[in-house]
């Protein structure tokens, strides 16, 4: 498989220099724009994004502000889903895309969410990993308790052995070898030489000041939007972010949408095991 891609990069309009990976591919069908989790970056699609480049799409992976290279923010407060859209549209726009078929990954799928609320016309179909319009709070509790959290690690050994002991619920079949990918996807070396989180401590400040008491928004309507699109929602079977009820009610509302659960995984699938790379696959073959 040919997993050559160009480095590239957009402006956010505050003035952030902002990355993505270019997958080259086809012009006759809109691009795939991958759109990674909260605490995530471009390698995150290390392995699924040249995949569906082979089948003849131009994949776009982006980076979020304050993730991988892209640029951090001084203002902590824009580490936002509302300024992730703008920033996304910036790309849009910068590269001519009229139309794209979105793959979030939670974080991502929020993102896909509110854009097709607002530029609905620039959703051709869109893959939704284990996010919907309701989000349980455990879940949301278990996010807050490791986000920002700074830790850094003298080998990729003790970084892959810290990821298990937080998120070994979520993934309970992976073996060492796995844990050190998963690592190798999450952190980085840093200029001291010590294995650091990839991302912006700060993007945990707006997350952990947030009113616990407040209404969360009502997403259903933004969801409602999205599943009037080509839709394929995933679930991990034992996701504690996004839950069963929730995950029905959006099939429900959502009955020409495809959708498959991914046996003991947690929040969130990697899109690499094959059920989900299945069932991409069929979905992006139904667009073609």
């Amino acid at each position: 498989m040919d997993n050559s891609y160009t480095d590239r990069t957009w402006q956010s309009a505050d003035g952030l220099t902002l990355h993505f990976r270019d997958y080259p591919g086809s012009d006759a069908r809109p691009p795939v724009i991958c759109l990674h989790g909260l605490t995530r970056n471009a390698r995150d699609f290390e392995a699924l994004a040249p995949h569906i480049a082979a089948q003849g799409w131009r994949v776009i992976v982006a980076e979020m502000r304050g993730r991988g290279d892209s640029d951090y923010s001084d203002d902590p407060a824009t580490y936002a889903v509302p300024t992730y859209v703008g920033d996304l549209m910036a790309l849009l726009d910068q590269e001519g895309i009229e139309s794209f078929v979105s793959v979030g990954t939670s974080m991502g799928g929020l993102i896909t969410m509110i854009l097709a609320t607002l530029q609905p016309q620039r959703i051709a179909g869109a893959v939704l990993n284990d996010v919907g319009p309701v989000l349980e709070t455990s879940g949301l509790d278990t996010i807050k308790g490791y986000v920002g959290q700074g830790r850094s690690f003298p080998t990729w050994m003790h970084a892959a052995r810290a990821l298990e002991e937080v998120h070994g619920a979520t993934f309970p079949r992976f073996d060492t070898e796995q844990w050190i990918a998963m690592a190798k996807r999450t952190l980085t070396l840093s200029s001291g030489g010590r294995i650091v989180f990839d991302y912006d401590m700060k993007i945990a400040e707006p997350i952990l000041a947030a009113d616990e008491n407040a209404v969360p928004p009502d997403l259903w309507p933004a969801f409602e939007t999205l599943a009037a699109k080509p839709l394929l929602m995933l679930r991990g079977g034992i996701s504690g972010l996004l839950g069963e009820e929730a995950f029905a009610e959006m099939r429900r509302r959502a009955p020409a949408a495809a959708a498959t659960t991914i046996p003991d995984v947690g929040h969130a699938p990697t899109l690499d095991e094959p059920e989900a790379r299945a069932a991409i696959d069929s979905f992006l073959a139904g667009l073609a």
